[in-house]
């Protein structure tokens, strides 16, 4: 390991320090906001700190591009590229919207962690139980019902080689059963802060780019598969223009 490498080493681990701390500090102040504010406004907004927190003592920069495509006033299933840990706190802190996040039921597991997720009004969903599965998108489609937008990674997880995978059909089975637009969202840059296969944290540039909304009206159930892939291709064209323009 050279130089260079041994300092990125020593930086993750301080901010890898930092992230626990302050999982404690905001983790707690979502519990505690969720009790004054059962809607989870408040620790959406004290989750949106802690996010810009791990960004600031990172150094990761972060542009914006394609806000005019949304209206706060109405709700979305986001659906974001997924190449990186450094992801969800991107989407936090830079998506000036209240959404909740459809997350793997793994992630509720973990101490206040996940009961700061569950009190702010995260939705878990398990995909080793397909009932279960159904239950958790029948209760997203009522909240985005409700006008809360979703967050949901179609690929489902993170992506090993900086590439848009194939997508998992129950996003998509939401959007059709809510009757309402998905954005897609593109997120360049944070592989090369932290790729999924890699234990370091470097500094960088991200572009969070904001596609125009798709409307899930002219997809009927039976046509999911086609909804799934039409949004599939027109994240991997965004996607691959935007590595070549790097």
């Amino acid at each position: 390991m050279n130089f260079k490498e041994t300092l990125y080493l020593i930086r993750t681990i301080g901010i890898v320090f930092w992230v626990i701390i302050a999982v404690i500090i905001f983790g707690t102040g979502t519990i505690i906001a969720s009790f004054i504010d059962g809607k989870g406004i408040w620790g959406h907004i004290v989750a949106r700190y802690w996010a810009r927190s791990i960004l600031f003592v990172s150094r990761t920069k972060v542009t914006v591009k394609g806000l005019e495509n949304i209206d706060p006033g109405r709700p979305y299933i986001f659906m974001p590229n997924h190449s990186s840990n450094f992801d969800i706190p991107v989407l936090l802190s830079h998506l000036p919207v209240q959404f909740r996040w459809l997350a793997k039921a793994e992630l509720f597991k973990f101490p206040l962690f996940g009961y700061a997720m569950k009190r702010a009004g995260y939705i878990s969903i398990d995909r080793t139980n397909r009932r279960s599965a159904f239950e958790s998108l029948d209760q997203a489609a009522a909240a985005i019902r409700n006008g809360k937008s979703v967050m949901i990674f179609p690929e489902g997880t993170r992506s090993r080689d900086n590439q848009i995978h194939e997508f998992k059909k129950g996003g998509f089975v939401l959007a059709i059963k809510a009757g309402v637009p998905i954005v897609p969202i593109i997120i360049h840059g944070t592989w090369q802060i932290m790729a999924k296969t890699g234990i370091t944290i470097r500094p960088g540039n991200v572009l969070l780019e904001i596609l125009p909304p798709i409307d899930t009206s002219a997809y009927p159930m039976n046509q999911k598969d086609r909804l799934m892939a039409d949004l599939r291709q027109i994240m991997i064209q965004v996607f691959e223009a935007g590595k070549h323009s790097q």
